[in-house]
């Protein structure tokens, strides 16, 4: 697989939800969601980042369409990549911050893995004939001292390569029992292209069917290792930031030959690419890496929740569009897939989000929402980010409106994102009987959400 790091193969095809229920026998759209990890809102050129050149996902957002309304379903990867696979809110299964030892778990009050009896985007697109690939970052489940979480293919998933936190890690990028190694076969630098190579190889050995495929790297999360050529590339300023930019041109460089990779395979018109990211970037480099918002990872500020969001789909979706307009939720990528697959939804299942995909195919829409988010059950397992980037650990967005409030009831904060994106100025004092009404859906949402069962404590 690594003789695939210097050529450029080809990614997957695509057709959309309207195509696929309009023209029955049509070949069903091949399916890649990238997850970046850690990207902040504006880390990439698009969306007004400076850090490095980013000309692969430019070029990425001029052929398709750039959200600026996209939320990830937690400021934190676990529960947010649970909100992804499931459709449904995190704390529906327990998880509400990163999965860690057993021992932190529990103090965090929340399950050692998500449950394989979870609602499954790859379990339930596989019955409208699609065969399924997670290569990159999991964190659902496995690695520490959690060995009996359920394997990646509990989830429907038929081929995966994995990190050191999952079930099933691949031994190539796992020689020690941490994030990286020095002695790893595949060296941290190489992580990105080693899951592009996967990625462009099961598509080259499935061209015969429809291919689901995520493909959630370990870039842009800390700890940077770039390669000394990319590193030298970066000879001015905090060390650091250096290892990031050389990191973000790599990630960069290996976009660019998953695009050229679909092409070269010929299935670049019939393959829907979702670019987006986990959560929010840490360090934020002062708000630099997060547009100028407020918050970074581990906040439910915006700068913890709003990701950068870009949908490609050659002659499908209306290319150098930008959608300022539609908020989109990690939720909705559930039944949004679904839809573009021509997969039928399970039933039994409290599903958070909604079918978009007349919104990834162009239509913006002006459809008031209602969002809401949980970070911090408690002080002491929850204590970061500091200042002002802590947030209240619980969160609403109905309209342009967002409220933030503590479980206990304190720290009430009102914000009007049509006027204030940067929550700069809280208006509970102006909108009293507004914040009341927020704050009781707020709680009643968060009352709803399962405890952890006692004998898991």
């Amino acid at each position: 697989m690594l003789n695939l790091l210097t050529k450029g193969i080809l990614p997957i095809s695509c057709i959309t939800l309207a195509s696929v229920n309009a023209v029955e026998g049509k070949e069903k759209p091949n399916i890649i969601l990238i997850l970046t990890d850690d990207m902040g809102f504006s880390d990439i050129g698009c969306y007004g980042g400076n850090f490095a050149p980013t000309p692969n996902l430019d070029k990425m957002a001029r052929e398709g369409i750039r959200f600026t309304q996209y939320y990830s379903a937690s400021p934190i990867c676990s529960p947010s990549r649970v909100g992804i696979l499931t459709g449904m809110a995190p704390a529906s299964w327990n998880i509400t911050s990163f999965l860690h030892e057993k021992a932190e778990n529990r103090k965090c009050e929340q399950a050692d893995f998500l449950s394989s009896s979870a609602s499954s985007i790859a379990r339930t697109i596989k019955t409208a004939g699609y065969t399924t690939g997670h290569f990159g970052k999991w964190h659902m489940g496995g690695g520490r001292d959690v060995d009996n979480a359920p394997g990646i293919k509990s989830y429907g998933f038929d081929e995966y390569s994995s990190t050191w936190e999952s079930p099933d890690p691949d031994p190539l990028i796992t020689a020690s029992n941490w994030i990286w190694s020095d002695i790893d076969s595949v060296k941290r630098w190489n992580r990105t292209a080693y899951f592009v190579d996967k990625t462009l190889d099961f598509l080259t050995r499935h061209k015969d069917q429809p291919c689901y495929i995520n493909l959630w790297p370990d870039d842009v999360h800390t700890p940077w290792v770039p390669s000394q050529e990319r590193f030298g590339n970066y000879p001015n300023g905090p060390e650091e930031e250096r290892k990031f930019r050389a990191v973000l041109d790599e990630y960069d460089r290996q976009m660019g030959r998953l695009l050229e990779g679909l092409k070269q395979l010929r299935i670049d018109d019939n393959t829907i690419v979702i670019f987006t990211s986990d959560n929010g970037p840490l360090p934020s480099f002062k708000g630099g890496r997060s547009g100028g918002y407020r918050g970074s990872k581990m906040s439910l500020y915006e700068g913890g929740t709003c990701m950068p969001f870009i949908v490609r789909w050659p002659g499908h979706v209306p290319s150098g569009k930008v959608d300022q307009q539609s908020v989109l939720s990690a939720n909705d990528l559930f039944p949004t897939f679904c839809a573009l697959a021509g997969a039928k939804m399970p039933t039994g299942f409290a599903f958070s989000g909604k079918d978009k995909s007349p919104v990834f195919l162009g239509k913006s829409s002006k459809e008031s929402r209602t969002f809401y988010w949980e970070y911090g059950r408690n002080d002491k397992s929850f204590g970061f980010p500091k200042g002002l980037d802590r947030s209240p650990n619980l969160a609403i967005r109905e309209g342009n409106w967002k409220l933030l409030i503590n479980f206990d009831g304190t720290g009430v904060e009102l914000y009007n994102l049509e006027t204030d994106r940067k929550e700069t100025t809280n208006l509970v004092s102006e909108s009293p009987k507004l914040a009341e009404k927020l704050k009781t859906k707020l709680l009643a949402w968060r009352n709803s959400m399962p405890k952890l069962p006692s004998d898991s404590k």
